[in-house]
């Protein structure tokens, strides 16, 4: 029986459709945005509006540019797991890290708030956090010093 068109009369097109698409997304994820990396790397756990998920990875929103105002605060962006055992490169990883901030709490970014480069999340996405909560936990205490002294200073 013949077959028409661009059907192989011994076997299926199956595979080679599934190559070229997954040819495609690498293609794609090769010239990713930030935006895009944020989908394909975050969003699982802290959701496409970076709303987090109740009881589980917190929320983005107001609150990820906070982390920049205290001592520790930078790296710890960088050691939490989902970001220090990305398979996105370090350049990558640091203009994910801008938009995110930029994007999710641009309102409490400091004033002098510097954009993360490649050579710093090297340096510290090799030294992953070993207990992400209680970094964090501290964090978030030093954040709320923080806002109650700023905001004694009429800041």
């Amino acid at each position: 029986m013949r077959t028409a068109g661009w059907a192989h009369s011994g076997g299926s097109f199956l595979p080679y459709v599934l190559a070229l698409g997954a040819a495609m997304l690498l293609a794609a994820a090769a010239f990713a945005d930030p935006q895009t990396d944020y989908m394909l790397n975050c969003r699982g756990c802290h959701g496409p509006d970076g709303r987090g998920i109740a009881d589980g990875a917190p929320s983005f929103r107001d609150a990820v540019g906070k982390f920049l105002w205290v001592p520790g605060g930078r790296e710890y962006l960088i050691r939490v797991p989902g970001t220090a055992q990305s398979e996105l490169d370090d350049a990558r990883t640091a203009a994910l890290l801008n938009w995110m901030v930029r994007e999710f709490s641009p309102d409490a970014l400091p004033p002098d708030f510097v954009p993360y480069t490649a050579d710093e999340v090297a340096r510290w996405r090799g030294m992953p956090l070993a207990d992400v909560v209680v970094v964090r936990r501290a964090l978030i205490e030093a954040i709320a010093a923080h806002t109650t002294a700023a905001t004694a200073a009429g800041k």
